[in-house]
């Protein structure tokens, strides 16, 4: 037998989020429904004039341990857990005088604001782990069928009108309840697991991986418009990222839009200089650094000006009238920049559809602590340390007869930068603090050699003087060839081929100096 609807006439009330607590406690007494309350919410009615019958009175027994048992008691939880169809269960109820209670109010104490917070010591940690407020949340869900069970302060005003409107609450409004309520202590767990894994040294790759994403909305669509998709946040990052941006205007963000964000703000915080960055599908089309911005700017979009359109910029510094002004005659999907002036904003606003992303202070570069990078496979999750590391001086080993100059070695370090941020197989040519050309996602390392030069040559630059990088090793010779073809003066990549001193041997053989960085940045 399935209750399709649940007349309330007994509430327990014990919250830690006591807004809204008071009107909707009245609302409830209004509805001649009785209140049995504990602790500082009990205290806290009573203030207020509102009749409350405090859970000590009920169950004879009093609060102890310093709050830690309260509700942990049979004449509350039979109460709860009590299956109003099956008549057994009443039976025992009304042997062991318990009356039911048919609506669970429940908030839980604040462990994820409180170990937020920089300074907190473990014991505060452990003292805000909410064990009684669970346990009734649970006992509420399980017996869905016969309470309701709330746990969102924002849910009072629809329960109660719902009872106003009605005299009971719906089987659907308490399976959406209950679901609420399970997905809330869930999630409450997982915060208390990942701060204890991370104070205990506990392990990195956990047999079960428990995650708690916060949904920031819905999007319109995912990759295409047949598919759905959301957008959530990763409540335990404090690095500045794309979930935590703000959107002054423009439309709502796609699905696409939030892949090359990420990707162009991640590449734009590498650098100290002055830099543009500008992405489509997901790759740099256009990396600049210079003196100020907008002239980095204009040399990124020189890299491939066709490839801009409908893209993403991202900057790291603030936009000025002159820049916006720039911005607004060609077509963009997303701007991003840690600022932006009230002339720039004027200007920009005559685009209405267009994305304004403000990622407030930033310090550029920006060093981004390790953490965790997950992507999902059919059936399954993939998960790895994320690629945070751009190089190491101490591994870099010079491995040719000529060795880079000093202007050499800081193309290198540019192209090497950008390289990161490019789908593999990549190579990148770079010459005075801007990527000259940039070939993305070949299946052969040579072809994307060749496709670096070409998109520069449909501007009429050439990749001549340039020095070059390549995300893994050179597996033949045949992109030294083509690099000195194309006048090439120094390359760096990871080493670690089998063919390493025939590649070696053709940069000597064209006089090229080549430097092995010992790790790859393999991007997929």
């Amino acid at each position: 037998m399935v209750f399709s609807m649940v007349k309330i006439q007994r509430a327990l009330i014990s919250v830690f989020d006591k807004g809204e607590i008071v009107s909707f406690a009245k609302e409830l007494i209004n509805l001649k429904i009785e209140i049995i309350s504990s602790g500082g919410t009990a205290k806290l009615l009573k203030e207020n004039n509102i009749p409350v019958t405090e859970v000590s009175k009920l169950t004879r027994f009093p609060e102890m341990m310093d709050g830690r048992i309260k509700t942990l008691h049979p004449k509350i939880h039979g109460a709860i857990l009590a299956d109003r169809s099956k008549k057994s269960h009443m039976e025992e109820a009304k042997k062991n005088k318990i009356e039911p209670i048919d609506l669970v109010v429940v908030n839980l104490y604040p462990f994820e604001k409180v170990v937020s917070k920089k300074d907190v010591n473990l014991e505060d940690a452990i003292e805000n782990i909410d064990i009684g407020g669970p346990t009734l949340i649970r006992s509420g869900a399980k017996n869905y069928k016969s309470v309701a069970v709330v746990c969102n302060p924002l849910k009072y005003e629809k329960v109660v009108n719902e009872i106003k409107e009605k005299g009971e609450l719906s089987l659907k409004t308490r399976e959406a309840l209950a679901l609420e309520a399970f997905e809330h202590i869930s999630r409450y767990d997982i915060i208390i697991e990942k701060f204890l894994r991370k104070t205990f040294n506990g392990e990195k790759y956990p047999k079960y991986l428990n995650l708690a994403f916060e949904k920031i909305q819905d999007l319109r669509y995912g990759e295409n418009p047949h598919q759905s998709a959301s957008y959530y946040l990763d409540i335990q990052n404090d690095d500045p990222c794309m979930p935590i941006s703000n959107k002054l205007q423009g439309k709502e963000l796609s699905y696409n839009n939030i892949l090359d964000m990420d990707g162009a703000f991640e590449c734009v915080k590498n650098f100290k200089e002055p830099t543009c960055v500008i992405v489509k599908h997901n790759n740099p089309c256009g990396v600049a650094s210079t003196e100020d911005i907008l002239t980095a700017y204009k040399r990124a979009l020189e890299v491939d000006e066709k490839a801009a359109f409908g893209g993403i910029v991202a900057v790291n510094r603030k936009i000025e009238e002159d820049f916006a002004k720039e911005i607004v005659a060609r077509f963009y999907e997303v701007i991003i920049a840690p600022g932006y002036s009230k002339e720039a904003r004027e200007i920009l606003s005559a685009k209405k559809n267009l994305r304004l992303i403000q990622m407030g202070n930033v310090n550029f570069p920006f060093q981004s602590k390790p953490y965790l990078l997950y992507r999902s496979v059919k059936g399954g999750l993939l998960v790895q340390d994320a690629n945070t590391l751009l190089y190491d001086e101490n591994q870099f080993k010079v491995v040719t007869k000529i060795k880079p100059n000093e202007k050499q070695m800081k193309d290198l370090l540019y192209a090497w930068t950008v390289c990161k941020y490019v789908k593999s197989n990549s190579v990148i040519y770079a010459k005075d603090n801007k990527a000259v050309g940039i070939g993305a996602g070949q299946m052969k390392r040579v072809d994307a050699a060749k496709l670096a030069s070409m998109i520069t040559q449909d501007y009429g630059e050439s990749v001549k003087g340039c020095s070059m990088a390549s995300d893994a090793f050179l597996p033949f010779r045949d992109a030294v060839d083509e690099a000195a073809a194309r006048g090439i003066v120094a390359i760096i990549q990871p080493g670690g081929s089998i063919r390493d001193k025939e590649v070696i041997s053709a940069a000597d053989e064209y006089g090229i100096a080549m430097v092995f960085t010992g790790m790859r940045h393999f991007r997929h």
